[in-house]
Order: structure tokens, then C-alpha cells, then sequence
């Protein structure tokens, strides 16, 4: 077969892959709105845990050398396209300078043609997720030397407030600006867990508690953390709060949260659930899945002749 001849045949072989993956959509399509029917009727239909069991699954499951960045891209775009006709979907970004990457991290998980705001401040981002005039909002991580802390305007047993739910970006850095950024995505929206995930709690307390003793406190209670901050602004009634990141799924009704406020005593006041997101992709998950070598081929043996 000439090369001319075998380029030909590769690409017809394409063409009918594409139309598959083509027909595949389409079908994927029609389970999706099967779901927006059950659907109806719930005030925001985004699902951030089932998003990451997705990807999860698929980075699990992967061959080839196909790069897993690209794929949870393709991945990414797919379940975002098909919230559009879900329901109303937008996003408003945390935007404190004009070009700022907090945009670049919206695109990327919610999509190239999705509606985005940028706002100046994290506080105004709440503000418009609680409304609805966004469904979700993108904030910084917090810090421990932020002025202006968002946290604790999350810090509310309101219904509609917002919670985190999603950490960005899920599947490494990619090509935008400020590299090493990062940030969560918040939404009223109820938390689940995924096997991977992290917690953030709010704890309000009447006196000071240090830092570096919050820490072990909670370890006591099987709650290990990843990280901690107080907000510095002055609470109603001096009340002090404090921020706990904690590495597990922990839900306001656990019961080591239950354990921890019956060790802490009188001092601690309450602990509020601010959301919990999936841990994001590993550089160990999103490794190239090396090629399997092919066992050699093992030699007949020698057929001795036989006697004459």
C-alpha cells in the first residue's frame, strides 16, 4: 500500500471517530436533559461534587497518551455546555485589578462561553452569588494576613447563604495569568462528599483563641487541618472568629465537630459549615499513563527430526 494511499485511509478512520464521539454527545445530551426534567424545580442544578467524581473516574480509567490536562479540559467544557440549557448559569469573578487571573480561572472551569462579572472586592462576589445574580462565584484562598477576610460573611445559618463548594483550578496550572493562583468557587448550594475533599468550618468564640493551639485542639478531635486564620475585624459583641481549612469531609452535624465544641467548653460559642470542596488532581493523577510493553513473543521450539 502506498503512503498516499494509507494517510487516505487514516483519515477516513478519523472522520468515523469523530462521527461516534459525535453521536456519543448527542446521546450524552439526551440523558442530561432527562436529569434537568427530575431537575425541575431546584433553584440551582449544578453539581460540583458529581463534576469531580467525574474526573475522578476518567483520570482513573485513562490509557494512551492522550494528555489527562486535555481531557479533563474536553471534560470540563461537556458538563458546563450542557448546564446553559439547564437553567440560567453565570459566574461573577473576583476581580481586583483589571486582568487579574482570577478570569482566567472562571474560563477554565466553567467554560469559554459561559457569562462572567468581575468585581472588585471578594465581598461583592458574595453579595451576587446570595442574590442570584450569579450562580456561582470565584474568591481567593483565604490568608492569614488578609485585612478584609470574605470568610466570615459566609459564616451564617441563613438558607440561601453562600457555601464553598469547588476548589480552582482542579486539574493543575494552566496557560494563564498569575500562575500560581488559586481560589474556590462559592454557591447556595447544599455540600456533598466525594471521598477527597476539605472542610472549612468557622468557629466563634468570646475570648482569643491562639492559632497555633486551634490546631491540636481539633486533631484531638479527629479533625486534622490544613490551615487556619483569624478574621481581624471587629466582631458584633466581641465575639472573635476563627477560620479552620480541615482534611476531610465534615459536615456541621459531625460528630467530631460535636466532640470538639464539648472539649473547647463555654468559650467556644458555635461552629458554622462554610463548605467543603474535592481535593484537586494530583500531578501523580495527571501523569502520563505510561505505554504497557508487549510480552515477547516466545520462540517455538525446535522440532528434533526424528530417527531414522
Amino acid at each position: 500500500m502506498s503512503a498516499r494511499k494509507t494517510l487516505d485511509s487514516l483519515r477516513r478512520d478519523i472522520d468515523k471517530i469523530d462521527d461516534a464521539l459525535h453521536d456519543l454527545i448527542v446521546r450524552r445530551t439526551k440523558a442530561v436533559e432527562g436529569i434537568r426534567d427530575l431537575k425541575r424545580g431546584q433553584k440551582v442544578k449544578i453539581r460540583p461534587a458529581r463534576e469531580a467524581q467525574i474526573l475522578n473516574r476518567l483520570m482513573a480509567r485513562h490509557k494512551g497518551p492522550f494528555p489527562k490536562r486535555e481531557l479533563v479540559r474536553i471534560w470540563r467544557e461537556l458538563i458546563v455546555a450542557t448546564l446553559s440549557f439547564e437553567g440560567p448559569f453565570s459566574v461573577a469573578v473576583h476581580m481586583p485589578e483589571p486582568g487579574s487571573g482570577y478570569w482566567d480561572l472562571a474560563r477554565d472551569q466553567y467554560g469559554s462561553f459561559t457569562p462572567m462579572t468581575g468585581h472588585a472586592s471578594a465581598r461583592r462576589v458574595i453579595e451576587a452569588v446570595r442574590s442570584q445574580e450569579a450562580t456561582v462565584g470565584i474568591v481567593p484562598l483565604p490568608t492569614q494576613d488578609d485585612t478584609d477576610p470574605w470568610w466570615p460573611y459566609l459564616a451564617t445559618s441563613s438558607p440561601d447563604a453562600p457555601r464553598v463548594v469547588a476548589r480552582v483550578p482542579f486539574a493543575g496550572q494552566g496557560n494563564g495569568r498569575d500562575a500560581d493562583l488559586g481560589g474556590l468557587v462559592i454557591c447556595p448550594l447544599a455540600v456533598e462528599a466525594t471521598g477527597r475533599d476539605r472542610s472549612l468550618i468557622a468557629i466563634e468564640a468570646t475570648d482569643d483563641i491562639a492559632l497555633a493551639s486551634l490546631g491540636p485542639a481539633l486533631a484531638k478531635a479527629s479533625l486534622p487541618i490544613t490551615f487556619t486564620a483569624q478574621s481581624n475585624a471587629e466582631q458584633v459583641q466581641g465575639m472573635r472568629l476563627y477560620l479552620a481549612e480541615i482534611d476531610d469531609f465534615a459536615a456541621e452535624d459531625d460528630r467530631r465537630i460535636l466532640r470538639y465544641l464539648d472539649a473547647a467548653g463555654p468559650t467556644v460559642l458555635r461552629v458554622v459549615g462554610l463548605g467543603a470542596y474535592a481535593v484537586p488532581l494530583t500531578p501523580e493523577q495527571l501523569a502520563a499513563v505510561p505505554a504497557k510493553k508487549k510480552p515477547a513473543r516466545k520462540k517455538a521450539p525446535r522440532r528434533r527430526a526424528a530417527p531414522s
